[in-house]
């Protein structure tokens, strides 16, 4: 099997790269540092993936902003890039599309997170479906909850939480403000890989959520990175200030029901695992 992890440096692609190379050749395609040079900024003809490709797992993505020019930026590299990658990914033959997209492309333009980023992967899932469809190409769509990891790679998308494991590692006081313990909900990127691998093996069609069957509270996160680095510590509510409002989603184990594969890492098990991480590259 030829897979082709577009995104290549990403923090998605450097988790799965060795687990897929278990099974089949894997190539990274990207600007950087990659196996061959894609650059979803080029026209299309310049986008091109090598021949009898077997599978395409996308994970390139702008992640936007409020400027004229990031929005801009986010729609083509999003929308467009995707676009140009289908038609690639048909002109390689290849025999199945694997878009990992977010959980916000599903929310209401009134939600508090609502973006450009989340309208543009809405934008990305649409052209998918309707270019894959053209092309009889098999298409998954995946919508992640918030990924962590160990690294420094997912602090740029999930500033707060690395804030609190940052105060933890220091026996600092994570202090929230209002009086609502604001819920969310994180998947950890080792779940998240073999989740796609699953996806890869078996080919299940169709776009699926894909978030840990566990909400979590930012007091709870807090309390198990404190315990995982073994620091003292505690959580103060300012309740004077504005409250935190929760951001979770509804809950569908289809996928997982599909593939025979739920996240497992607790939150507890994740906090762990950074801290083992960080301790062992200090």
């Amino acid at each position: 099997m030829k897979i082709v992890l577009t995104g290549g440096t990403s923090s998605i692609s450097t988790a799965l790269k060795p687990l897929l190379a278990e099974f089949s050749e894997v190539i990274t395609a990207g600007r950087h540092h990659c196996d061959i040079q894609l650059d979803l900024n080029d026209p299309v003809e310049q986008i091109v993936l090598p021949a009898h490709t077997d599978t395409v797992i996308h994970t390139a993505a702008s992640f936007g902003g409020r400027s004229d020019k990031e929005i801009t930026d986010t729609e083509t590299i999003n929308v467009l890039g995707t676009l140009k990658l289908c038609q690639a990914a048909v002109a390689a033959k290849a025999k199945h599309f694997i878009l990992i997209s977010s959980i916000y492309a599903g929310l209401p333009e009134d939600a508090q997170h609502y973006s450009i980023y989340a309208l543009s992967k809405k934008h990305a899932e649409e052209i998918a479906r309707f270019y894959c469809s053209m092309h009889s190409l098999p298409l998954t769509i995946l919508r992640p909850s918030a990924i962590y990891g160990p690294g420094d790679t997912f602090r740029v998308h999930q500033p707060f939480l690395y804030m609190i494991i940052d105060k933890a590692e220091k026996g600092e006081d994570v202090t929230l403000y209002g009086s609502n313990d604001a819920r969310r909900n994180y998947i950890y990127i080792d779940d998240l890989a073999n989740i796609i691998v699953k996806v890869v093996q078996q080919k299940p069609v169709g776009t699926y959520s894909c978030t840990h069957p566990a909400d979590t509270s930012y007091s709870a996160i807090a309390k198990a990175a404190f315990a995982a680095f073994g620091t003292g510590g505690t959580v103060h509510f300012l309740k004077d200030k504005p409250d935190i409002p929760d951001n979770i989603f509804a809950k569908d184990n289809e996928l997982f029901k599909k593939i025979d594969r739920y996240p497992h890492i607790s939150l507890e098990e994740g906090m762990k695992n950074i801290a083992r991480h960080r301790k062992e590259n200090k």
